[in-house]
């Protein structure tokens, strides 16, 4: 008997094919994790779609059932105007239209501020919403600065020329005085007008620096503006007003002027037109 056991060779069968394809093995792999990853997609927007339903269902439902509540929650109780001086509260409330209990969240502050701002004592308005009761509006008011003479009655103006009231025959002396402005232009608020009120209310405080009383301007000609004060009368130029009344300023202690009621001889009239220069003439 041999050492070595002869091996006994293996059966002859059909040949299988053990052969891979490597780039085959990726496809598949590839393709697996494709599909993975469209099914994960799609899992994660239905859950994002569903959310949003219910998301929507649940406001839908809460609008319902607590819009009562919210309104009540957010509902003005409180309306607060700052800055009153000529008006009341009451007519600032009755401008802005706005009553307690009306929804705070529902209010448009430009549209207050607009209705405020419409009345001509009114040059600025500030409206806040106050969480969660309160509705606050800030006033700026117009001042009285200048009484306008037309030939059929006085007309009360603020310092920037707009019109606060009409005042019929009635005066107010406090305030300088301004004649020769077109009534119909002033309405209207025409901005040639309003700058020639503009330029009597400036002339009224230069010379109000150096004499008492009331001023009186005459701009028929804004371009050569005529100031009445204490029996003197001023001619002024397009130069600048402050720069024409420091050259009076200068020369104002070495002149005899007349007597405030307008008698004895001294100046009175001071010509300031002119570049540089001022001419002075005496009265009788």
């Amino acid at each position: 008997m041999s050492l070595f056991k002869q091996r006994q060779a293996k059966p002859v069968g059909p040949r299988k094919n053990q052969w891979r394809d490597p780039q085959g093995e990726r496809a598949k792999k590839y393709a697996s994790r494709e599909g993975r990853a469209t099914r994960t997609s799609v899992a994660h927007w239905v859950g994002v779609v569903t959310s949003a339903a219910c998301g929507a269902s649940l406001v839908v439902f809460g609008a319902n059932y607590s819009g009562p509540a919210l309104q009540q929650l957010l509902e003005i109780k409180t309306i607060t105007v700052d800055g009153l001086s000529r008006l009341d509260k009451q007519q600032v409330i009755d401008l802005a239209k706005v009553k307690p209990g009306a929804p705070l969240h529902h209010i448009v502050t430009t549209v207050i501020k607009d209705r405020v701002e419409a009345h001509p004592w009114v040059k600025a308005a500030e409206v806040t919403r106050v969480p969660f009761h309160e509705l606050r509006i800030a006033i700026r008011e117009r001042k009285p600065a200048a009484i306008v003479r037309t030939e059929s009655q006085n007309v009360l103006c603020d310092e920037d020329g707009y019109v606060l009231t009409k005042l019929g025959q009635l005066d107010d002396e406090a305030l300088p005085l301004v004649t020769g402005i077109d009534l119909h232009g002033l309405m209207r608020g025409t901005e040639s007008v309003r700058q020639a009120v503009m330029s009597g209310v400036e002339l009224a405080k230069v010379v109000g620096q150096s004499f008492d009383g009331r001023l009186h301007v005459l701009a028929d000609n804004p371009s050569n503006l005529v100031a009445l004060v204490q029996g003197m009368r001023f001619q002024f130029g397009d130069e600048a007003l402050t720069e024409q009344w420091d050259r009076f300023r200068r020369v104002k202690p070495t002149l005899k002027t007349r007597n405030g009621d307008g008698q004895g001889r001294g100046v009175s009239e001071v010509d300031l037109r002119y570049e540089n220069r001022i001419i002075l003439r005496e009265g009788g």
